[in-house]
Formats: structure tokens, C-alpha cells, sequence
């Protein structure tokens, strides 16, 4: 099959090839670092725009892997809320071939979360959904929350504010160490990127009205790679309700991340997991505990917040960053920071 284009992504801790029959290919806009030249690739993903090259639908259908995944791809439905054309999915070890169109909307969306699931599990790591910052010292804060609950806002609110960037979506961590995922970041037009996205020919986001950029676009200083989790931050911004930034337990956030930061229950991945040990019900579940235990110790390791702080008001950001920052002040949930 003709391969017209091909990048080699950088994940920090692994590196994924993706090529399309496509000269231009909008899935590489969500990648913000490549891997030098001769890398081999931890994983590979060929993209076969139908439209581009025409393939019998009925041979396609015949190599199509027997996964639920795969027979949710033929349906149109990707990954949660991800739906387009039928697409065909055919698994050869670490190399993932799917035919279809707009199949950018398949590599981030669905290959990347399956592909970090599967290295963390296979590693002892933890992947979260999470953004995330640092300090000058290398502590690491790491944000959750809910769809709408401000994640974008505050983490790039700290960035503009002297934090380093560390992760936009994804984070691995292992011993307490966050490490980072490298991407684009989701940009929505506010009066700090109107010149870059008029400036600029940026992406689209898949969801209308935003683009993505890469962070060294947006922030001074370079990404950092990982760093020591200090803090973990669960935004939850509602201008109705009362506002403050204020310490909860580590139950509360072991609780609230195994349902909103968790990638396996947030991205319904239990499938492709079950299908990645080969149907093994023990590793299956050994997987599970693992993922378990290493979540709490993260909790129980860190400063664990809830936010509901409006970051764009100058006061409420640096009483807010002074909290996290090393040396912070005790921040009880009897003293909220903010009004």
C-alpha cells in the first residue's frame, strides 16, 4: 500500500511511527515532538484514507481483527464520543493498520490511549488523564477534573505564569514520578492566543471553535519531561457555587481519579485491555490491582486539592500558585484560598 507520508513520534517514554496514504495528514498535528532520525519505533500506526486508494470493503472486512474494538470500528464508533465513517481495524503485533476516512480522528483519540495503557501496564506505570506543571525545583502538580471543569484554563494560566509546562492530556507515572506525554495543546481563542491563531495556520481541534499548538508556541521555556508529584489539583470550576481552593483527603481524590483520571475506566478501555493479556483472566486482573495499588500510593504521596478558582483574576492565581509552590502554606479546607 502506497505511504505518501510518515512521521515518528516522540512520547517521552516511547516512540510510536505513523504513516497515511495522505501527503497531508492533520492526525501529526497533535504531536508536538519527533524522534531522531533512526529510532526504532516502540509501536507503528498506517492509516489508509479509503478515499485516497479504494480497497474491497468486503476483503477488509474479512482481515478485520475479531476484537470488540474492531467491531466497533466497523460501526463508525471509535472511542467515547468519537463516531465517523465505518472504519477497519487489522492487528499485527505492534504494528496497527486501519482503512477508512478522516482517520484522524482514530490516532489520538483511540490509538495513542490504547497504545500508553498497554506500555504502562506492561511497565508498572500509572497512566492518568492529567495535565500538569512544575516548578523550578521539578515538583510536579497534576490536574483532573471533569469535561468543562477548567483543566486548559489553569494549566495554562500557571504556564503564562511562570510554571513549566509539563503535560496537556496524558501523564505516566511510576513511584511517584509523572512523566510526560508530549502533544499538542487545545487552544481556545481568549485575548492571550488571538495573535497566534490569526497569526498562524493552526488545526483544528476535532471538536469545533478550537486548534492546537505546540506548547513551545504558547509558553516561555521548554517542556519539561517529568517531574515528583507534589500536588494533585482536581478542578471543578462553577462560577454558581461557592468559590475556593481548599485540601481534601487522599480518599476523596483516590476516589474521584479512579472514575475521571483513570485511562482504563475513563476511556472505557477494559476491552482492549482484556485483549491485550490475550482473554487471561489472571493478568487481566493482576493488572487491575497493580493499577490500584499504584494509584493510592500517588494520593497518598501528594498534596490532593479541589479547586473551584476562577485563574484568569491576577490575586486568585498567585494565592493559588503560592500554595502549590514549595514552601506553600498548609492550605486547610477550613482556609480556602480565593473568594
Amino acid at each position: 500500500m502506497p505511504v505518501r507520508s510518515s512521521r515518528l513520534v516522540d512520547l517521552n517514554l516511547l516512540t510510536v511511527r505513523i504513516s497515511s496514504n495522505l501527503e497531508d495528514f492533520d492526525a501529526y498535528a497533535y504531536f508536538s515532538r519527533e524522534a531522531p532520525d533512526g529510532t526504532a519505533p516502540d509501536h507503528e500506526i498506517v492509516c489508509v484514507d479509503l478515499d485516497r486508494d479504494p480497497y474491497d470493503v468486503e476483503v477488509l472486512r474479512a482481515l478485520s481483527d475479531r476484537t470488540l474494538r474492531a467491531k466497533r470500528f466497523r460501526s463508525g464508533y471509535y472511542l467515547n464520543h468519537i463516531f465517523g465513517d465505518p472504519a477497519y481495524l487489522v492487528t499485527e503485533g505492534r504494528r496497527s493498520y486501519v482503512f477508512g476516512r478522516r482517520l484522524e480522528r482514530t490516532v489520538w483519540p483511540y490509538f495513542v490511549k490504547r497504545i500508553l495503557t498497554d506500555f504502562a501496564v506492561d511497565h508498572g506505570y500509572l497512566h492518568l488523564k492529567a495535565g500538569g506543571f512544575t516548578f523550578e525545583d521539578g515538583s510536579a502538580t497534576l490536574l483532573v477534573g471533569p469535561n468543562a471543569g477548567g483543566k486548559t484554563v489553569f494549566l495554562t494560566q500557571a504556564c503564562l505564569d511562570g510554571a513549566r509546562f509539563l503535560t496537556n492530556t496524558h501523564v505516566l507515572v511510576r513511584d511517584g514520578e509523572a512523566h510526560a506525554v508530549p502533544s499538542a495543546v487545545r487552544v481556545r481563542r481568549s485575548p492571550q492566543f488571538e495573535e497566534l491563531i490569526d497569526g498562524r495556520v493552526l488545526t483544528p481541534h476535532l471538536e469545533s471553535g478550537d486548534f492546537v499548538a505546540a506548547p513551545e508556541l504558547l509558553f516561555p521555556g521548554p517542556p519539561r519531561d517529568h517531574g515528583h508529584v507534589r500536588n494533585i489539583v482536581i478542578t471543578d470550576f462553577a462560577p454558581e457555587r461557592p468559590r475556593g481552593f481548599e485540601r481534601i483527603t487522599a480518599e476523596q481524590a483516590g476516589l474521584f481519579l479512579g472514575l475521571f483520571a483513570d485511562a482504563v475506566v475513563n476511556y472505557g478501555l477494559k476491552d482492549d485491555l482484556l485483549a491485550h493479556h490475550g482473554g487471561d483472566f489472571d493478568a487481566f486482573t493482576g493488572s487491575l490491582a497493580a493499577l490500584r495499588k499504584q494509584l493510592t500510593a500517588l494520593v497518598e504521596g501528594a498534596r490532593c486539592y479541589r479547586a473551584n478558582v476562577d485563574m484568569l483574576d491576577p490575586s486568585v492565581r498567585a494565592a493559588v500558585l503560592e500554595e502549590l509552590a514549595p514552601g506553600g502554606g498548609p492550605g486547610t479546607a477550613a482556609d480556602p484560598v480565593g473568594p
